[in-house]
């Protein structure tokens, strides 16, 4: 036969290990978040198990930004030495395991211990992704990134929906310990690619071949050093603090916010839902904001929305929490468009990789860092006010710290004009 003319079995072979990589790159992403949204609605269900209260309380909601900075760091120099695909499989079993050990702890330090377990792979999975991606389906990155970001959306809002259904019909182990399941089922698609790049004749081989090179398996992560320090340029600390106090705001509602619609005379499933509905809505920025922000010289205006939609849920779920609870959460749900509006100033604010990939180590590095604090600083003050109106405080000041660095990341400019 011609070896200009391919076989049908070629043909075959070669689009059933592409779907078996994308298999493995949905299911993953699926399990990206499943360890936050499926605590959080049980967290009174929990306190009363384990007798702790809010200071606990928010430092399980601080162990999400924790464990995703510590993997930012260390995950690129793991997948360099094991490679994406196993890195892969690395990260789902270590959500796999740490879903299974919390569901069956006894105690409060089991709960934590395992949520970073748990969370460190998820955190793991969050760097490998979008560089398996651009490796197997370098001709199609926004079509696979945009069904991945929607599958992991999924994997968001229905952990929240379910979790408090489930545990009343079965109890809060099984419905912390259920999305365990997915996170196994989630190896398994790489698990075949592995067994398949060690034939040497298969289309996952030899893609695989052509990407790493010697003593680097992934050489997508790598980036060449930068000739400057971001941490000296008012572009990096802006960027560091719109995406930090996004992330804190974020990360101090998703844990907060079942316990306030509880407080306020809402039912345990309906907190739960008002999560769904808050971390669904992530989705309508991730696709819209990207594409508007590349038209705008200076997109501070969509900053400054955010920023006056974050305040006006605050005020409602202050001091109207159930007059329109669903309303009050839209705004909450719409207001974090500084996160894609971050990643995508990631681009648009350097010239080449090696400032990009400088600008998103420090932005992500520093910004985790800060969101740490949110949920823990906001149970804190819950706890020693008594209410929400100092916690609320809080996070409207650092809205407009947020506003202050959107105002330094958004002014026209490059990264590397400035080291």
């Amino acid at each position: 036969m011609n070896s200009a003319t391919p076989s049908p079995r070629g043909d075959a072979a070669h689009t059933s290990g592409r779907v078996l990589v994308l298999a493995g790159i949905l299911l993953s992403a699926f399990n990206l978040r499943t360890a936050v949204t499926s605590l959080t609605p049980l967290l009174d269900v929990l306190g009363t198990e384990f007798g702790f209260g809010p200071a606990i309380a928010g430092v399980l909601g601080m162990v999400p930004t924790a464990a995703f900075a510590v993997a930012g760091v260390g995950t690129p120099r793991l997948a360099h030495r094991l490679g994406l695909e196993r890195t892969a499989v690395l990260s789902m079993g270590l959500a796999a395991s740490g879903l299974l050990w919390r569901s069956l702890t006894g105690g409060t330090g089991g709960l934590l211990a395992a949520s970073a377990v748990a969370l460190a792979g998820m955190g793991i999975g969050n760097v490998i992704l979008p560089p398996l991606v651009k490796r197997y389906f370098p001709e199609r990155i926004g079509l696979v990134s945009s069904l991945y970001i929607t599958v992991l959306q999924v994997g968001t809002i229905l952990p929240a929906l379910l979790a408090v259904p489930i545990a009343e019909a079965a109890g809060w182990r099984v419905s912390m310990g259920a999305w365990m399941l997915m996170a196994t089922v989630a190896m398994l698609p790489w698990l075949g690619v592995l067994r398949a790049e060690r034939r040497p004749d298969s289309e996952l081989a030899r893609v695989h071949d052509q990407a790493v090179v010697p003593g680097d398996e992934a050489p997508e992560l790598g980036a060449a050093a930068p000739r400057g320090r971001v941490w000296r340029t008012a572009l990096g600390w802006g960027m560091a603090l719109m995406f930090g106090m996004t992330s804190l705001v974020s990360y101090a509602m998703f844990t907060w916010l079942p316990k306030l619609m509880v407080d306020a005379g809402g039912s345990a499933a309906f907190g739960g839902v008002m999560v769904a509905l808050f971390s669904g809505l992530g989705l309508v920025a991730a696709l819209g904001v990207p594409a508007l922000a590349a038209r705008l010289r200076n997109p501070f205006p969509l900053a400054l929305a955010g920023g006056v939609l974050n305040l006006g849920s605050f005020a409602g779920l202050l001091w109207a929490p159930m007059a329109a609870p669903v309303l009050w959460v839209v705004l909450l749900g719409l207001a974090p468009l500084t996160f894609p509006l971050s990643l995508t100033l990631v681009n648009l604010r350097t010239r080449s990789p090696s400032g990009s990939a400088a600008l998103s180590g420090f932005m992500q590095g520093a910004g985790y860092g800060f969101s740490c604090l949110g949920p823990l600083l906001f149970g804190l003050l819950h706890e020693l006010s008594g209410g929400w109106t100092l916690p609320f405080c809080f996070l409207a000041l650092c809205v407009l710290v947020m506003l202050a660095g959107a105002w330094q990341a958004c002014r026209p400019g490059v990264l590397e004009e400035r080291w």
